[in-house]
């Protein structure tokens, strides 16, 4: 009977104070240690918490690309709702679509699905498969349709509206117009133009391989056409170049003594935009390997076999037999860009211009980066006489150049063209070039209009490069993730136009060096310090710089297998 009270007591005890009943059991099981408890009560109106009572601001990211995916990995901040719209559900590592076109890499191995890449987040990040068509500023839309080739159901455009749009679409491939070049030529711009290549050579050569094929024919079939001496062009013709003496001219040895790689250059030299030690290597080099190089030949038509230009030096067009050739000569605007530029008064400039926040020129709350824009640095000149203002606190018109130490930091994160004249000129700091010969001290407007006429002329654009895209992706990130804290504390330069600070401090790019593979296991580098590197040495820092820059363990360990397994058995000529 007593133990009976004590359980009556015991039950009414856990109906009259739950909470606490629940308490002494956990403490009870844990042996009096440490607990963690949460009392589960029903839902009721109003107890929510307050995080969810606060709309997220939308950000939709259009592309998938180096940009697009270094700003989805570098994003922390939760308290945005993020949409992503591309035409491909994965990222490529575009610096390998030359090894894929030979299959020295599989195309599988340097892909990353996007959503592998977002299911990591704290925050749920939306995708959808589509291509945008129009950016509607007005009412803060982006219009989209599917790329499905087949309707499963539903309608196939859609909008998205937005808060924030980051525009990181890339860009096409550059025919300057030339008559035939869509029709007829290559690209190498995607996944799917490389695995096109890979089959275009094999099929050339199984067809020259035919009975029926002529002496003649043979040879235009195997004359292979590379349009463009820079980094990607040169990279495939080398790389085409070591699967034709390596893997083919084994399985095909009747038709090794027809093979003919040409690349046409317009300019004087392959490779402008490296040192000239590796331009003048690599071309010796290519002269060594049977590579015919052709400088000052500019492309004016491409027809189904043959290929016009107009050479230079004598004036005259000339025709080239081609089996296939491969257009790589920089980029363009895509048709969606150059809507959207005529619809903010862009009409004419060739690209989408940002300011030094990546912010599009005209828009607030949208930002483009990567291949599909461009960074319109302000001018010093242009602001010369607020600058001056601002260094001038008693509006005296007259200054000490001491007097300008207040701003020198803020001239020089604002206008970075002002550090490259300094060391340019060997210059120790700004107030050393404010200084005049006669080592006078004072300066007035116009004096000083002087001292930095000269700076402007640093000024110089960013290169399309994945280097570039992937280091503006992070930046925005990081300005999105700070977005609060900076609006509310400014760590940017001083307004010279207007009161207070910039929010963030502008996009800087730093450069990390450049790589040319060169073919026959050589490579080129170019690295920061003047630093020139040239031979076998120089293509293993290719391979472990490559292997490193990848996006994920997965492609690493595919990339580095699919190096591999070319050293062991050789490149796969099959057609698939």
């Amino acid at each position: 009977m007593r133990g009976y009270n004590f359980y009556q007591r015991a039950k009414g005890a856990f109906h009259d104070h739950p909470t606490v009943t629940k308490l002494l059991v956990v403490l009870s099981v844990s042996g009096g240690g440490v607990a963690a408890f949460s009392d589960a009560r029903p839902f009721q109106f109003g107890y929510a918490d307050a995080a969810h009572d606060v709309k997220k601001k939308k950000v939709v990211v259009l592309g998938t690309g180096w940009a697009g995916t270094s700003f989805l990995k570098s994003l922390k901040d939760p308290s945005y709702d993020v949409h992503v719209i591309s035409p491909r559900n994965y990222f490529a590592f575009t610096p390998l679509l030359p090894s894929v076109t030979n299959g020295t890499v599989e195309a599988r191995s340097i892909v990353e699905p996007i959503r592998s890449i977002v299911r990591k987040k704290k925050f749920d990040v939306h995708f959808k498969e589509a291509e945008c068509y129009k950016i509607d500023t007005v009412n803060k839309k982006v219009c989209c349709r599917s790329t499905q080739e087949n309707n499963l159901g539903g309608s196939e455009e859609f909008t998205v509206d937005y808060d924030y749009l980051v525009i990181a679409m890339g860009a096409r491939a550059n025919t300057f117009n030339t008559p035939g070049v869509v029709e007829y030529a290559h690209f190498l711009k995607e996944v799917e133009d490389a695995q096109r290549i890979r089959r275009t050579v094999i099929d050339c050569f199984e067809r020259a391989s035919l009975p029926t094929v002529s002496e003649e024919e043979k040879k235009r079939i195997l004359h292979f056409v590379v349009v463009g001496g820079g980094p990607t062009g040169v990279e495939f013709a080398a790389e085409l170049h070591d699967f034709v003496n390596e893997d083919l001219a084994k399985l095909y040895p009747a038709l090794k003594q027809h093979v003919k790689i040409t690349l046409l250059e317009a300019a004087d030299h392959i490779l402008n935009m490296f040192d000239k030690r590796i331009t003048e290597f690599a071309e010796e080099k290519f002269q060594r390997d049977g590579i015919d190089v052709k400088t000052g030949s500019m492309v004016v038509k491409v027809s189904d076999k043959e290929i016009s230009t107009k050479e230079r030096s004598s004036g005259k067009t000339v025709e080239i037999p081609f089996g296939m050739v491969v257009w790589s000569t920089g980029i363009g605007t895509r048709p969606v860009i150059m809507d959207f530029m005529k619809q903010i008064g862009q009409t004419n400039r060739r690209v989408l211009a940002t300011d030094e926040w990546l912010r599009v020129e005209g828009c607030d709350s949208i930002y483009a980066l990567g291949d599909c824009a461009t960074i319109n640095q302000r001018k010093v000149m242009e602001d010369i006489a607020a600058i001056f203002s601002k260094a001038d606190e008693n509006n005296s018109g007259t200054l000490k150049v001491d007097d300008f130490k207040g701003v020198i930091k803020d001239i020089a994160e604002r206008y970075p063209q002002v550090q490259i004249h300094l060391k340019k000129n060997q210059l120790r700091n700004f107030l050393q070039l404010l200084k005049s010969k006669d080592g006078e001290d004072e300066l007035n407007i116009e004096k000083f209009k002087q001292a930095l006429a000269e700076v402007d002329k640093q000024m110089k654009s960013l290169p399309p490069t994945a280097q570039v895209a992937s280091q503006q992706g992070v930046y925005l990130a990081d300005c999105f993730n700070r977005m609060d804290i900076c609006e509310k504390y400014p760590e940017g330069p001083i307004r010279f136009r207007a009161a207070g600070r910039h929010r963030f401090r502008p996009f800087r790019y730093k450069h990390f060096g450049q790589f040319a593979p060169l073919g026959g296991e050589q490579a080129a580098a170019q690295l920061p310090g003047d630093w020139v590197s040239i031979g076998h040495s120089t293509q293993w820092l290719w391979y472990s710089v490559y292997a490193s820059k990848l996006v994920s363990w997965r492609t690493r360990l595919l990339v580095i297998s699919d190096w591999g397994r070319r050293f062991i058995f050789g490149r796969d000529s099959s057609r698939i």
